[in-house]
């Protein structure tokens, strides 16, 4: 193939073509937006100063009270992402270019996957990584306001040191996790032309793309994670903490547990509690069809 701007344009398609083939491929299966918002970023950094609120009506008599909501300053800066791949121009010129569309294929799905690949280890460092309220995200002692106004605490986990599981409440707009996008890595950026000093110093033409981003804690009430072992005692224990979630001033949340989230190891051990119809002794299982079971091979 002759190096001419039209045939590297040319070939340039085809090498994107194979890059979206590659991105809606890992898209489809991905699995970070169950648990995580999607936040748009517009600068540097975000700060989620209202993540302590909790909204909910009260009756209206007389004037309106306005509650304080405390101020927490947990802050997501955005981090810088790339990717580069190389072709080597001696393939271009010898027709061998057909080589490298498996290779901007899986740079499309390095971009596809790369939110869960953000969102879903925070899982494993919530029980060791501060969150809004200054405690880990899976904590004991979660600082809330009573009802009489004195500060009590809330738990969020069971405690242990297995293999970690989680009951989560997915409903509703925020989930208990964060991903915050300023740039997407959808757009790959050439250094394909002669004069470019890759091409003419080593003879390789490079196609990059960068994307900025982060993942952080959102709220901790809606998620329950626990090192116990999976087993009925702990999976009633877990759903009796997130029913009895309450937040500020003693208002229940109504947090109702939807999935339970798992690694591969723990995905028999799930399918036991919340789909057989039996247990292992025989009995009817009371907890079948309590939650959907989500494993997550990022958990690995």
């Amino acid at each position: 193939m002759l190096i001419t701007r039209t045939n590297m344009d040319t070939l340039f398609a085809s090498y994107n073509a194979a890059f979206r083939d590659g991105v809606e491929a890992m898209q489809a299966s991905s699995q970070y937006m169950q648990v995580a918002t999607v936040v748009p970023s517009s600068t540097a950094e975000e700060v989620y100063a209202w993540l302590g609120k909790i909204s909910g009506l009260k009756e209206w008599i007389g004037e309106r009270q306005v509650r304080n909501v405390r101020q927490h300053g947990y802050t997501l800066r955005n981090r810088d992402f790339e990717d580069t791949v190389e072709v080597d121009r001696n393939h271009i010129e010898d027709d061998k270019f057909g080589i490298y569309a498996p290779l901007f294929a899986r740079l499309g799905e390095a971009v596809g996957a790369h939110p869960d690949e953000l969102v879903w280890p925070l899982l494993k460092e919530g029980f060791s990584e501060l969150c809004y309220d200054g405690q880990y995200f899976f904590d004991s002692d979660h600082p809330v306001i009573q009802a009489d106004g004195s500060t009590g605490t809330v738990s969020n986990t069971g405690g242990g040191n297995g293999t970690p599981w989680y009951l989560m409440d997915l409903r509703g707009s925020f989930k208990p996790l964060v991903f915050q996008l300023r740039k997407r890595a959808d757009n790959i950026v050439r250094k394909d032309r002669e004069e470019d000093d890759n091409v003419f110093d080593r003879r390789h033409f490079q196609y990059g793309v960068h994307a900025r981003s982060e993942a952080g804690f959102g709220f901790w009430q809606k998620a329950y994670g626990s090192k116990q072992a999976l087993n009925k005692a702990n999976y009633e224990a877990a759903r009796v903490a997130l029913h009895g979630m309450k937040g500020d001033h003693g208002r229940p949340l109504g947090m109702m547990p939807t999935h339970l989230v798992v690694p591969p190891a723990l995905e028999k051990e799930g399918l036991e509690l919340v789909n057989a119809e039996r247990d292992a002794a025989g009995a009817t299982n009371v907890y079948r069809g309590t939650a959907q079971l989500l494993m997550v091979p990022w958990l690995a």
